[in-house]
C-alpha cells in the first residue's frame, strides 16, 4: 500500500512553497510523523512529516522546486519494510551461509548463528531472523548514528536551528533520533518539555521572602511616586542619527585619549546638545514653587547611575562652563563614587535636568519618569541600525530614539517638541556645539 506526501495547508494567503530539502532519500525507511522533506515559504520553513511507518518510495519534487498547496511531494510504501525483510528471509540459507554473510556485511551475529546449523531447526532459525531483522537493521543505523554524532549536529534544519538559537539549547546535551543522529524539531521540543530544576533561591529561602527596603530604595519609591502624583506628566519622542558622533569619536579617539587621559563618550554631546537646547528653551530647565515658576540661570545635569544598591542620580554641576574632556572626567569620578557607596547628599542635590540612559542595558524606548523637582529628563536609548531615507536613498544608519518626559504645568507641547529637536539637530551635526547655533 503507498500514502502520498502532499503540501499540505501553509498558512492564511499562502500558496505555494519551494522544497527546501528533503531529509530522507529513497529507499530510506522512515516512521510515522517523522520528518522527511523540509519546505520554504514566505513567512515560515515547515518540514513535512510521513503520514505512515514505511519507506520513502519516490520523490516527485526535488529540492528547489515550487509546489502549491495539496501538490505531490513523494509517497511512501507501507510494503517496503515486509518486501525488504522477506528477501532477507529467503536468502538465508544453511547451503549458503558464506554467501549471505558477504552480503549481509555488517551483521557481525551473523556467523555465530550460522556456526551450527545442523544443530538448529530450520523453522525456528526463520522465525529468529524475521524477529531479528529489524533489530539488526536497527543497530547498524544506531552504529552509524553515534559515529556520526557530531557531524550530524552541525547539520541542522533552519526551523531547528531556529529554536537552537532562540532558546540557546547546548546542542551537547541532545540526541538525535533521525537518521544518522540528525536531532530533528521533536527532539528540541520534548527537551524543551522536560521540567526545569527547583529553583535554588525557593529551596534556600522558601516560597516567599520578606525584606525591610533600604532607606535608599524607600526614597526612591517615595520621590517616584511623588513624582506622578504632583507633575502633568507627559513624553514626546524623536530619533536621532549617531552616524556623524560615532565618526568623529573614531577620527579623533586616539588623540583625545593621548590628550585627556579620558575616552570620548556619547554623554558629553548629549549634556552639551542640552545645555543648548535649555539655552534656548529656558521653561525646560525651570521648576514649579507653589504658585510661582523659578527660572533657573545655571545648568547643573544630573544622571542616573545604576548600583547594586538601586538607582542614583548625581549631579554635573555648571555644566555649561565644562570641556568635552571635563565632563567626561567628572562624570567618570562621580560614577565611580556612586558604584563604590562614597557618593555624599552633596552628589545628589540641585540639579535642574536629567539625562538618563536605559541603552547601556538595552533598552528600545522608554518613558523616562522625572525627578522632581525638575521639569523634565531625557531618555536615551540603544543604538540600533535601521534603514533611513537619506536624500532619496534607503541607507542603513545607526540611530537611537530620544524621549523628552516633562511637566505639562509649566512646558507647553510646542517647547517639549522644539526642545528636543533642537537635541536632535545638535547631535546629528556635532558642529553646531562648536559654533554655539
Amino acid at each position: 500500500m503507498n500514502e502520498k506526501i502532499l503540501v499540505p495547508v501553509l498558512g492564511e494567503s499562502i500558496t505555494e512553497a519551494t522544497v527546501a530539502k528533503w531529509l530522507k532519500k529513497e529507499g530510506d525507511t522512515v516512521e510515522a510523523d517523522e520528518a522527511i522533506v523540509e519546505l520554504e515559504t514566505d513567512k515560515v520553513n515547515l518540514e513535512v512529516p510521513s503520514p505512515i511507518d514505511g519507506v520513502l518510495s519516490k520523490i516527485n519534487s526535488n529540492d528547489g522546486e515550487t509546489v502549491e498547496v495539496g501538490a505531490l511531494l513523494g509517497s511512501i510504501s507501507q510494503n517496503g519494510v515486509q518486501s525488504a525483510e522477506k528477501k532477507i528471509i529467503t536468502k538465508i540459507e544453511p547451503k549458503k551461509a558464506e554467501n549471505n554473510v558477504i552480503n549481509l556485511e555488517v551483521k557481525k551475529e551473523i556467523p555465530r548463528v550460522f556456526n551450527e546449523p545442523e544443530e538448529e531447526d530450520p523453522l525456528i532459525l526463520t522465525n529468529e531472523v524475521k524477529e531479528e531483522a529489524p533489530l539488526i537493521l536497527k543497530n547498524e543505523n544506531n552504529e552509524d548514528k553515534y559515529e556520526s554524532s557530531n557531524k550530524s549536529k552541525e547539520i541542522l534544519s533552519p526551523s531547528v536551528r531556529k529554536i537552537v538559537v532562540e532558546n540557546k539549547i547546548d546542542l551537547e546535551k541532545v540526541r538525535g533520533s533521525g537518521k544518522e543522529g540528525r536531532i530533528l524539531k521533536g527532539d528540541l521540543i520534548g527537551m524543551m518539555g522536560e521540567n526545569p530544576q527547583p529553583s535554588e533561591r525557593k529551596i534556600k529561602y522558601g516560597q516567599e521572602e520578606r525584606i525591610k527596603m533600604s532607606r535608599l530604595r524607600q526614597t526612591i519609591a517615595k520621590r517616584l511616586k511623588q513624582a506622578q502624583e504632583n507633575a502633568a506628566l507627559l513624553t514626546t519622542f524623536n530619533e536621532v542619527d549617531m552616524t556623524s558622533i560615532m565618526e568623529m569619536r573614531k577620527e579623533n579617539q586616539e588623540d583625545f585619549q593621548s590628550r585627556y587621559a579620558i575616552k570620548l563618550g556619547f554623554m558629553s554631546f548629549f549634556v552639551k546638545a542640552c545645555v543648548a537646547a535649555l539655552k534656548t528653551f529656558p521653561s525646560v530647565n525651570a521648576e514649579i514653587d507653589g504658585d510661582e515658576i523659578i527660572y533657573k540661570n545655571y545648568y547643573n545635569i544630573s544622571f542616573a547611575v545604576g548600583t547594586e544598591k538601586g538607582l542614583v542620580v548625581p549631579v554635573l554641576r555648571d555644566a555649561d562652563q565644562l570641556s568635552f574632556a571635563d565632563i567626561e572626567k567628572n562624570i567618570k569620578i562621580i560614577s565611580e563614587k556612586a558604584r563604590d557607596g562614597k557618593i555624599t547628599i552633596e552628589d545628589l542635590q540641585g540639579g535642574t535636568f536629567t539625562i538618563s540612559n536605559g541603552g547601556v542595558y538595552g533598552s528600545m524606548l522608554s518613558t523616562p519618569i522625572l525627578n522632581l523637582p525638575q521639569s523634565g529628563v531625557l531618555g536615551m536609548h540603544n543604538i540600533v541600525e535601521r534603514p533611513m531615507v537619506v536624500d532619496g536613498a534607503i541607507k542603513i544608519r545607526p540611530i537611537m530614539y530620544l524621549a523628552l518626559s516633562y511637566d505639562h504645568r509649566i512646558i507647553d507641547g510646542k517647547e517639549s517638541v522644539s526642545f528636543l529637536k533642537m537635541v536632535k539637530e545638535n547631535l546629528e551635526d556635532p558642529r553646531r556645539l562648536f559654533l554655539n547655533i
